[in-house]
């Protein structure tokens, strides 16, 4: 899959738009995007362009942070001593929707190593950033496993939920766009009949 530079900078508008129009709110309104978008950005971008749209991408998510902690007085309660761990969380989508490129065939199993990478992604992720909050926050008094491992519970199903569903929509936009962009298909690949 090779993607001509149009495309890419359509496909980084796109992403950087739908994490915009959805970091805000978290809980509330659209649940929060950023996680499909990293491992979507991840799937499309590579090599040293791929690092830049990473960095861009980065940068984006704090300037969101930032701005509605100050300008929309949204609380600052996620943001603690462990709040850099949003590089590695990041990163670890990053690197499975790469994966998931790099094994890209436009078949059904494809269609299977998608979701297995994405479910695998969300984990690591939600582990990378759910322990580093806990841990290393400071928001709570005496960390324990227990209260740990009931946090961890408590929010897991939400951000394995809308990350997965936000990359399901992805994933059909991609197949739709694919069947007549061939730069979106992995080469040699022939569009699918319907």
């Amino acid at each position: 899959m090779t993607t001509k530079p149009y495309t890419q900078i359509a496909i980084f508008v796109l992403l950087a738009l739908l994490m915009l129009s959805t970091r805000y709110a978290h809980f509330a309104q659209l649940p929060d995007a950023s996680w499909a978008v990293f491992f979507a950005g991840g799937f499309y971008f590579r090599g040293r362009g791929g690092l830049a749209v990473f960095a861009a991408l980065m940068l984006e998510a704090v300037a969101i942070d930032a701005a509605v902690i100050h300008y929309l007085g949204v609380s600052n309660f996620c943001v603690t001593a462990a709040y850099p761990f949003l590089v590695p969380t990041h990163g670890a989508l990053w690197l499975a929707g790469a994966w998931t490129r790099r094994h890209y065939r436009w078949d059904a199993s494809s269609a299977l190593q998608f979701a297995l990478a994405a479910v695998i992604a969300v984990h690591l992720a939600y582990a990378i950033s759910n322990a580093s909050f806990y841990w290393l926050g400071g928001r709570y008094a005496q960390p324990n496993v227990g209260e740990y491992l009931q946090r961890f519970v408590r929010y897991y199903p939400h951000f394995m939920e809308v990350t997965l569903g936000y990359l399901a929509i992805l994933g059909v936009l991609h197949l739709a766009a694919a069947s007549q962009l061939p730069q979106l298909r992995p080469a040699g690949a022939a569009p699918r009949s319907a």
